[in-house]
């Protein structure tokens, strides 16, 4: 156990859960093994307290670095924001740069509110369209986030049943009040979410789903959505956090020809500083003034500055071609490489954030073991793999060629059986369920 490891232990004693983030605790990948914490990280290097180096082919700060860690021209702008002064009485000219630009890429919009993390961001959202309609009703689609409007969805008639709809997700703490004001609908289905409107028709404020998770929408599922919402006036909000910037400059719905009242942005689109974007529609954003939406950190200068110099660079090299063929390459590797030793998995999401799982039913310990003789073989890895900038192709290949060393001895162990005994701690816990 090293200097990360043991830190750990102490941090959950100190911090409740251990961490900020439920996607960073250890026990999501390696319990006992995973390296906690980190000294430094640049490109998609990352050294470890024991300055034990990894390459990084998982989540890349959770989908926020797409450029990659510590990039020069992203740190310049910040470091220049710090040196004129992060924080002052009066407003960051950046703010007004960010709005244009944002605008200027998403044609359909005309405002733009700050926020600076995708929770608080949907939140302010949410809080807009229900202001706009004077409705409580949200309808959703995908996860949006740990405040109360979301998690309101998995709060039962019967306190024992809490947690049912969205399991992982608890709702404790959440205004039992809130029953009845947020429903879930699952991605593409068009019937579910008709049968949602039929049954709350006047009294929906919102609808709000991601672009796009891991599957493709089918045009008729997202074109009922677009003109349902026109005709009854409720406010279209499209949770762009992960699937922003990805595909294309912008939101992914401008590739789906979807036009929403609202879209929301964060993770890429500043490459690992704090920063968030609320873009909508000018009669839909202007009803923020009428309501009460405001904090002091969302006019600090470092995170429009970093924004500003991320999507600058994103546009110059044409990032998001990078990230595509990325995706697909590492897509196409776990593909050829389980056929080739014969074992069963599934592999989804876009090319961007690329996924697979083993197809067996203690698929939680082989996830555990790939973790675990990856790490071994220096990567961060997991079954998740978020392209970056920063990923280039001796990355690629030098993980490749480890996956292969691992699913040849995955294959083996497969049919000797009790995979448990290869595990050097705790099987890894699971996540919580997705709409998308």
């Amino acid at each position: 156990m090293g200097r990360s490891q043991k830190l750990y232990l102490k941090a959950k004693t100190l911090i409740p859960g251990g961490t900020q983030l439920l996607s960073k605790r250890p026990e999501m990948f390696l319990p006992e093994q995973w390296p906690a914490y980190y000294k430094k990280a640049k490109g998609c290097q990352v050294w470890d307290l024991d300055n034990k180096e990894y390459t990084d082919m998982s989540f890349m700060g959770i989908g926020s670095c797409i450029l990659g860690y510590a990039d020069k021209d992203v740190n310049k702008a910040a470091k220049l924001a710090i040196n004129n002064g992060n924080m002052c009485t009066l407003n960051v000219p950046e703010e007004v740069g960010l709005a244009k630009l944002l605008i200027k890429l998403h044609p359909w919009s005309a405002m733009v509110r700050y926020a600076r993390s995708g929770g608080e961001a949907m939140a302010v959202a949410v809080r807009i369209a229900r202001a706009k309609t004077r409705r409580d009703v949200v309808l959703f689609c995908g996860y949006h986030g740990w405040h109360d409007w979301y998690l309101s969805a998995n709060l039962a008639s019967n306190r024992m049943l809490d947690g049912h709809l969205l399991p992982g997700l608890n709702p404790l703490g959440v205004p039992r009040k809130l029953k009845g004001t947020t429903y879930p609908f699952e991605y593409n289905d068009l019937e579910g979410f008709l049968s949602l409107i039929r049954r709350h028709k006047g009294d929906i404020g919102a609808v709000v789903l991601e672009a796009i998770r891991n599957d493709y929408p089918e045009k008729k599922f997202l074109n009922t959505i677009m003109d349902l919402t026109r005709k009854l006036k409720i406010v279209l909000i499209v949770d762009e956090i992960s699937s922003g910037f990805r595909l294309n400059l912008g939101g992914a719905h401008l590739v789906f020809d979807l036009e929403p009242d609202i879209a929301v942005f964060a993770k890429g689109i500043s490459n690992g500083f704090p920063m968030a974007a609320i873009i909508g529609k000018k009669d839909v954003m202007n009803i923020a003034q009428d309501t009460f939406i405001s904090s002091t950190y969302w006019t600090d200068r470092i995170g429009p500055a970093a924004a500003l110099a991320t999507i600058k660079k994103m546009k110059l090299y044409n990032v998001q071609r990078r990230l595509i063929n990325s995706g697909k390459q590492i897509k196409n590797g776990w593909k050829t490489l389980a056929e080739k030793y014969g074992i069963n998995i599934s592999v989804g999401g876009i090319d961007p954030l690329a996924h697979f799982s083993f197809d067996y039913p203690d698929s939680l310990v082989l996830k555990s073991l790939f973790t675990q003789l990856m790490l071994e073989r220096g990567f961060l890895a997991t079954t998740v793999f978020y392209a970056s900038f920063a990923h280039k192709e001796g990355h690629i290949d030098r993980y490749l060629k480890a996956t292969d060393s691992v699913f040849s001895f995955i294959a083996a162990m497969l049919k000797k059986g009790d995979l448990k005994r290869y595990l050097k701690g705790p099987v890894c816990h699971s996540g919580f369920k997705r709409l998308t």
